[in-house]
């Protein structure tokens, strides 16, 4: 949907610094979406200042891998990074052989124009085969599974629960909690010790990292 002016806008007008940020996070929303993959990311963004809206490819409703039915905030065509904090794209078998290759291109705008994107599961295959892992460190499922994907960027896999190069962010489907954690990094929405706090209580299960996250 974007011609070379609008990649030339987008570049153009990267913000200057976080007070010029958008507190607009947005979460890319497709058929057979993992529900579960950015639930702890987005409810921490939401309930903390940040407003999550939903992207689709048009705007008709979506239904998750648990059969819930999402009607998208605006489409594709609407979103434009310089109004975002940051892109989520999630896990969903659309992804595979390039089904949702136009979300892909997204990211490739949002990275862009110095707007951070996270991916977790099957949308990390997709950034591999737009391109955006061939010179950056990253996570996924797995290497062989990136691998498939005939991507350039095997040596920059890492195994990791989840990953941060630049503006990038990546995770394996099984890793939820390391996702959010470091989304929220990211974002700055905890100060150091309490994000690992988070992280542990969270991930862990580790019920003395409950005050310091509630007190936050």
């Amino acid at each position: 949907m974007s011609s070379s002016g609008e990649n030339t806008m987008e570049t153009t007008e990267r913000r200057t610094g976080a007070e010029d940020a958008p507190r607009t996070v947005h979460l890319a929303v497709y058929d057979g979406l993992a529900d579960w993959e950015a639930g702890h990311a987005i409810a921490e963004l939401n309930g903390r200042g940040f407003r999550v809206r939903a992207v689709g490819a048009g705007p008709g409703p979506v239904t998750t891998m648990g059969g819930l039915r999402v009607l998208p905030d605006l489409t594709l065509g609407e979103l434009r990074a310089r109004d975002s904090a940051l892109l989520i794209l999630p896990g969903s078998a659309g992804w595979d052989g390039g089904g949702l290759a136009e979300f892909g291109r997204a990211a490739r705008r949002f990275l862009d124009a110095g707007v951070p994107v996270a991916a977790i599961c099957g949308a990390v295959a997709g950034l591999a085969r737009e391109g955006l892992l061939d010179t950056r460190a990253h996570t996924g499922a797995a290497a062989p599974v990136l691998a498939a994907t005939g991507y350039a960027g095997g040596a920059g896999y890492r195994e990791a629960d989840a990953v941060t190069d630049g503006d990038l962010i990546t995770a394996g489907p099984t890793d939820q909690e390391a996702f959010a954690r470091e989304i929220l990094r990211r974002l700055e929405v905890f100060p150091p010790e309490v994000l690992e706090a988070w992280f542990r209580l969270y991930a862990e299960s580790d019920a003395s990292a409950y005050p310091l996250v509630a007190g936050a």
